[in-house]
């Protein structure tokens, strides 16, 4: 019972709570954290040897004292514990392709695949073509086992990783496939040069040149350097220029790139209302200096489309789209490659295209006639009109197309007729036509000049002076006075008419007022007596009318309607 006894505190040593700290250790222990946490002391080390943030709160840094108490602080329980880590493959495991070479079986062993005779499947799992005797009944022709898969258990990355299970030999196979290559290349050119050496043609290529003053000083080296880039220039030919391939199937495209240096094309105009810049081409196709006024030809860039339509531009795109056609045709032209032959080619098919077309045109008119329908006038001289199209400004120029001519009048114009130096009807006044050279109001007149101009105005002066209008009035038919006599009859009987009618309408007024009088009393009594019966026994819209009032219900209204503020209020009933 003793033993007992004194083998359990021997036993709970390790639990007990520990020991509170005096005021002096608890002081020197915070001024030690505050040391810590400004950087003048050491930092606390773990067990493992690794450095404690001094800001880490106690609680989580300290293990609990009934776990371990004589632990220092550490942070590994705070870490993924490696027990609990789940395994996964390493990053070079990968599944073993292939079979078993290093055995090889003679002999059908029990429970192999009764097909091929393989350990690692059954007949029915098996991959190989079905033989007529199976390999369990024969006894030959054994395939080798397969190898026994490990089962990978990957992790988030090697999931997703696209070089799993690549293995680098193949990558040495390639390397060295090609070393073989070059080795072989370098063989064939010793060779050659074997040959030509011993021919003699290198030594009469060096003397020659010896003789004519070769400026290079390695021609040996040129010469190499010029057969190693033989096989590339080889096969140049029959490759398409970048961004120059027309064919749909397989298109290349070029990124419009600029020198850095160049200024940026939407930096030249900050104008939000200028030319429009596409980010994703980097294009700016219209001039981004229309609005300041400036010609096209003076500034630095007028936009991609003043580029692609101005010079040798349009030339050039029908010369490269000829170059294609004849290349689909069988023709073996290039535009970089050989540009003299595809110019010389182009112009003597436009010389063929021509000739072929008046050789067709002379043959049709040949057979069918017709040759006077084409020797018409032009179609603005048989219709006075045409489809050409013309744009112009606010201002009146032109900005597109060419300026319409102005349409002629079938007569005569600007005849100068009997010495007149001015058309008729140049001249103007007081309601006549005349000549602008003479002021003569006598049309087909012989121009006296200025001394005509002179006696003109003259005479204009002295009429405007002396002579003087009079008002005469001119004797008057009977038919005149009798007609004035009846129309003032007229006049008379249509005021009679006038008076009696709006005598007339005048009493209609009075009489539909009297009407709208009597209408408002009934309907006023009407509401009184609405108004005393309870609203829940009211009938339904009894005090609403959909129907517009006329002006004399409107007028009655406001004839029977009640002014509080009015005096003489009370007295109306009475």
């Amino acid at each position: 019972m003793a033993e007992s006894q004194a083998a359990a505190p021997e036993g709970s040593v390790g639990l007990e709570e520990p020991k509170k700290m005096t005021r002096e250790d608890w002081r020197k222990k915070k001024e030690l954290e505050e040391q810590r946490k400004l950087g003048n002391a050491p930092a606390e080390v773990d067990e493992e040897g690794k450095d404690i943030n001094p800001h880490i709160p106690q609680y989580i840094s300290s293990v609990p004292w009934y776990i371990d108490p004589s632990k220092r602080p550490t942070l590994k329980h705070q870490r993924p514990q490696a027990e609990k880590e789940k395994q996964f493959s390493a990053i070079g495991d990968w599944y073993k392709r292939g079979v078993q070479e290093n055995s090889v079986v003679t002999k059908y062993r029990k429970g192999a695949c009764e097909n091929c005779g393989s350990m690692t499947h059954k007949k029915k799992d098996c991959l190989e073509r079905p033989r007529k005797v199976g390999a369990k009944y024969t006894g030959t022709n054994i395939a080798p086992d397969e190898h026994a898969q490990i089962q990978l258990d990957l992790d988030y990355d090697g999931k997703r990783d696209r070089w799993n299970g690549y293995d680098p030999e193949e990558h040495m196979r390639i390397v060295e496939e090609y070393s073989k290559v070059d080795l072989a290349k370098r063989t064939l050119k010793a060779q050659r040069l074997q040959e030509e050496l011993a021919s003699g043609k290198l030594m009469d290529q060096a003397t020659s040149r010896n003789h004519w003053g070769d400026d290079d000083q390695n021609p040996l080296s040129e010469r190499d350097h010029n057969s190693e880039g033989e096989d590339e220039d080889k096969y140049a030919d029959d490759i398409d220029m970048p961004g120059q391939n027309f064919d749909s199937k397989r298109r290349i495209t070029v990124r419009n790139l600029r020198i850095r240096e160049d200024t940026a094309k939407y930096l030249r105009n900050l104008d939000p209302n200028s030319a429009y810049y596409d980010p994703k081409t980097r294009a700016m196709r219209e001039n981004p200096y229309s609005n300041t006024g400036k010609i096209p030809e003076e500034v630095g860039y007028a936009g991609d489309n003043f580029v692609r339509y101005s010079g040798a531009t349009i030339t050039m795109a029908q010369t490269q789209l000829f170059a294609w056609e004849a290349y689909e045709k069988g023709s073996d032209v290039h535009l970089q490659a050989d540009p003299t032959k595809l110019e010389l080619l182009h112009k003597s098919f436009k010389v063929k295209k021509e000739d072929f077309k008046m050789m067709q045109k002379e043959s049709i008119l040949e057979k069918y006639g017709g040759q006077e329908h084409l020797n018409v006038p032009s179609k603005e001289l048989l219709l006075a009109q045409t489809e050409e199209y013309v744009e112009y400004s606010r201002h009146g120029a032109v900005i597109k197309g060419q300026e319409k001519a102005v349409v002629q009048s079938k007569y005569e114009e600007d005849v100068l007729v009997n010495n007149h130096t001015c058309i008729w009807g140049s001249y103007w006044k007081d309601g006549r036509w005349g000549y602008k050279c003479c002021h003569s109001f006598i049309k087909m007149s012989y121009c006296t000049g200025e001394a005509g101009r002179q006696n003109m105005d003259d005479t204009l002066c002295i009429d405007n002076v002396q002579v003087e209008p009079q008002n005469f009035e001119e004797p008057k038919s009977l038919m005149e006075i009798h007609q004035e006599k009846l129309k003032e009859k007229k006049k008379k009987k249509k005021q009679k008419n006038c008076d009696s009618d709006s005598d007339n309408e005048e009493a209609k007024n009075k009489e539909k007022l009297r009407k709208a009088l009597n209408a408002e009393d009934a309907r006023l009594k009407q509401v009184e007596e609405l108004m005393q019966v309870d609203e829940r026994k009211r009938p339904y819209n009894s005090l609403y009318e959909v129907r517009e009032p006329t002006e004399e219900e409107m007028e009655a209204f406001r004839m029977k309607r009640q002014r509080p503020d009015d005096p003489m209020a009370s007295f109306l009933g009475q």
